[in-house]
């Protein structure tokens, strides 16, 4: 069953009055799925975009892009299970690709205003090209932003034993140490331990709260996401069909590291150029508004 919280104003009547949809507040549901409640934000009028979050990320993280894009789609971002404010119904589970492209499947279908168009970032670019491989029927299109997809590359095996060594360094020195690797290993400016105070990174009360949440994470990432995420082996062979279409999104900013190296990999084998976006790979933080224009540019060109 799916519930949201009910506005004072409805939207539609805010609408009327004028008021931009990127000014209007999110509104907020759960949806019951197997094994899980997930939680979900929405954004805007129009087209069904449905944003699946990376690694430890949640729905909090693409608030700003949200609000960039909120004229143009229904921005839809959730909480994966197990992150945040998307729970297990039991004890915490391994992630699976295919159960996490099911629940944005369910998602879609459960909100009937699909099919979407889909922004999948980091690990969420994997399990969106799981969702496009298994249920194509409720994808418009898929914008796959720097997907770790390590088996694709010619010689994965140096990408492949640096995850294994953050995976250990868990396992024998604990969350903090092993995400100071994996921070230093991905050439991200933010620190390990508790989310720093607002005014150290520019950054509002909200935004605190979501690196706090965030951070919280962490935990289960290194424990049972990160190995399934960068293990993922899109299917090539069913994706090149073009129906729907995917846009492998790669970083200006990425040039040179491991994570443009395996994007570059899966648009030769999807046949595709890939195209550039503003930033590294957390673009659509550092810049959300050329990020968004550079999102709704190729999106509205399908």
């Amino acid at each position: 069953m799916w519930t949201r919280t009910i506005l004072p104003l409805s939207f539609a009547a805010l609408l009327a009055t004028g008021v931009a949809a990127s000014d209007v507040p999110a509104r907020s549901g759960t949806l019951k799925v197997p094994g899980a409640t997930l939680y979900h934000e929405m954004h805007g009028t129009g087209p069904m975009l449905l944003i699946i979050p990376g690694g430890p990320q949640d729905a909090g993280v693409f608030a700003g892009l949200a609000r960039h894009l909120a004229d143009d789609f229904t921005v839809v971002a959730f909480d994966p299970r197990g992150n945040s404010r998307s729970p297990f119904d039991g004890p915490p589970e391994p992630l699976d690709i295919d159960v996490q492209a099911d629940d944005a499947a369910r998602l879609i279908a459960a909100l009937g205003i699909g099919p979407a168009f889909v922004f999948g970032a980091s690990g969420g670019a994997q399990i969106g090209l799981n969702l496009v491989a298994r249920h194509p029927d409720l994808v418009r299109a898929l914008v796959a932003h720097e997907p770790p997809a390590t088996l694709l590359l010619d010689d994965p095996t140096e990408a492949l034993a640096a995850d294994w060594e953050i995976h250990d360094t868990y396992l024998r020195e604990g969350v903090d140490a092993a995400m100071a690797r994996f921070f230093a290993m991905a050439a991200l400016d933010v620190g390990a331990n508790d989310a720093p105070a607002p005014a150290a990174f520019d950054m509002t009360p909200e935004d605190a709260e979501t690196f706090a949440r965030v951070s919280g994470n962490f935990e289960y990432w290194l424990a049972h996401g990160m190995l399934p995420l960068s293990l993922y082996r899109p299917d090539a062979d069913v994706l090149r069909s073009g129906t729907p279409p995917i846009i492998v999104a790669l970083g200006e900013d990425s040039r040179g590291m491991p994570i443009h190296a395996m994007g570059s990999a899966l648009a030769r084998d999807l046949g595709v150029a890939p195209v550039d976006f503003p930033g590294g790979h957390l673009g659509f933080e550092t810049d959300p508004a050329a990020f968004a224009e550079t999102l709704v540019r190729e999106l509205q060109s399908r």
